[in-house]
């Protein structure tokens, strides 16, 4: 008679079944980004595509699981940086956060330069992320650090790409990112300041922007 505390036998190949998806799910996730095949994560996890659909119906499910420890990184580096006194030391430090974990793991770009709103985990990520940076910048400004007249968006704006090329700029030289985000925040220093001749997009516009890069590369 089978032991009542024990798993029964499908159940433990079906946690073993469920932790190979998720741990191939992430190294293709970092070879190919958010898009890659779902057939390919399967072969590589050694199960068929039927195993991988059963444990993980859509793309979003399988992303929220996969991307769920890395989402609670970036929140906690949030909370970090929110508890620092210094508005621009705060700043500096939680884009040097992002941008480490982005080159430790190639596959954390799409998560954090792509509105995926269909992936709870992720869009309470992308939201938290932007009232970090929302917080933050105002801080800056009232303590006469950035300059009055950018927005939150601008940050983004203009991070996203660059964090982007960070996979790029390693190859090239470890490190190597460091000194253009570095070039890159310095425009936004109140010493920086010049007059700007185009007014900031909207929080909307961005997240269309970001949304649309997500959507492209799905039928990609």
């Amino acid at each position: 008679m089978a032991d009542a505390g024990r798993p029964a036998p499908q159940r433990r190949d079906a946690r073993r079944n469920r932790e190979a998806l998720v741990a191939a799910a992430a190294d293709v996730f970092a070879e190919l980004g958010l898009d890659a095949p779902l057939d390919v994560i399967a072969r590589r996890a050694g199960v068929g595509n039927a195993t991988l659909y059963r444990n993980f119906p859509t793309r979003g499910d399988l992303l929220g699981e996969v991307f769920r420890s890395a989402a609670a990184v970036l929140v906690e580096a949030g909370d970090e940086a929110l508890a620092v006194e210094d508005a621009w030391t705060a700043i500096e430090g939680y884009f040097t956060r992002i941008f480490d974990l982005v080159d430790a793991n190639p596959g954390f770009n799409d998560l954090v330069t792509m509105a995926i709103p269909s992936v709870p985990v992720l869009a309470e990520m992308s939201r938290r992320n932007a009232e970090t940076v929302g917080t933050l910048v105002a801080r800056a400004q009232e303590q006469g650090t950035m300059r009055r007249d950018v927005v939150p968006m601008d940050l983004l704006f203009l991070l996203g790409p660059l964090c982007r090329a960070v996979p790029a700029a390693s190859g090239l030289r470890p490190g190597l990112w460091r000194r253009y985000l570095a070039l890159l925040l310095d425009g936004f220093r109140t010493p920086a300041a010049h007059p700007l001749p185009e007014p900031p997009i909207g929080d909307d516009r961005l997240d269309q922007l970001f949304a649309d890069l997500w959507e492209a590369g799905e039928e990609g």
